[in-house]
């Protein structure tokens, strides 16, 4: 099995359109939805996001890092929550993602999560980390 995360993107118009469903009907329709993930065995995790405007930037273009109110200026589409897969193939993540609750303006980027096996074993903080997900039982 690989991870992957769907990475659900909406416009400002897309995000309008899903606040004038009523809260317990998008509630539902969520829920089925990853109600059908987990009896699949397939969801790792949900999260959705806060509103950007409550969020801070940290950009690290100038000699030390500069924290600023809100999400870029210039964004057109702003991440609004994912899901983590553990599915058999990219084709498997595709379909969950075709799936997914989302309305007009709404676009889901899927990515492969690369495992901890893939990096050198030797590497002191590869060793580190593997140590502290088998500690934490994620491993």
């Amino acid at each position: 099995m690989t991870k992957y995360m769907l990475i659900m993107r909406g416009t400002d118009e897309s995000m309008a359109k899903m606040m004038e469903t009523p809260f317990e009907e998008m509630l539902e329709t969520v829920g089925r939805f990853n109600e059908e993930l987990i009896r699949a065995g397939v969801l790792v995790a949900a999260e959705g996001l806060d509103d950007p405007s409550q969020g801070v930037v940290v950009s690290f273009d100038g000699e030390t890092p500069l924290v600023t109110d809100g999400p870029y200026g210039e964004t057109k589409e702003l991440f609004g929550g994912f899901y983590l897969l553990d599915v058999a193939s990219k084709e498997e993540a595709v379909e969950w993602a075709k799936r997914l609750p989302g309305g007009p303006g709404t676009k889901c980027e899927i990515r492969r999560v690369p495992s901890i096996e893939e990096f050198p074993q030797d590497n002191e903080w590869i060793v580190k980390e593997r140590a502290w997900r088998e500690q934490t039982g994620q491993l």
